[in-house]
């Protein structure tokens, strides 16, 4: 008899394994052939004697293009017209990186406008009392 445990893998509730291997085993998970969104990887180990262990991994597949969506958050009360910034753009592949519509571009907060014109302000009022003469000697 042969002291070798064995590996099944799933994808999700889905009664066909994706294989059977002998442990301890190197596996690519290609995620290209699963949709978006939530998955489970369910690991079945077996060992010699036939006890068996099972381990439950959750993960969350994105090879499709990023979304992003600025002006509204999930579960927001709005009222009225929203103004919306919608963007959406592919990473490319592992190999090669894709530059174009790949960054997603923000309005500036509103503190940073404040705080700019604060800077300005500042700077105005040093520029003028520090060149004059003091008005009480």
């Amino acid at each position: 008899m042969e002291n070798k445990s064995f590996i099944t893998l799933f994808i999700d509730d889905d009664p066909q394994p994706i294989g059977t291997y002998p442990a301890p085993v190197s596996f690519e998970l290609d995620t290209k052939k699963l949709t978006d969104g939530k998955h489970t990887l369910k690991v079945v180990s077996k060992d010699h004697k036939g006890k068996e262990g099972i381990k439950t991994i959750p993960f969350i597949v994105r090879n499709g293009p990023a979304i992003a969506v600025e002006g509204l958050r999930k579960d927001e009360v709005v009222d009225g017209v929203l103004p919306l910034m919608i963007n959406a753009y592919g990473k490319g592949d592992q190999k090669t990186f894709m530059l174009q519509g790949s960054e997603t571009p923000h309005s500036m907060p509103f503190w940073i406008i404040i705080l700019l014109i604060a800077f300005t302000a500042w700077a105005v009022y040093y520029h003028i009392t520090s060149g004059q003469m003091p008005l009480f000697k």
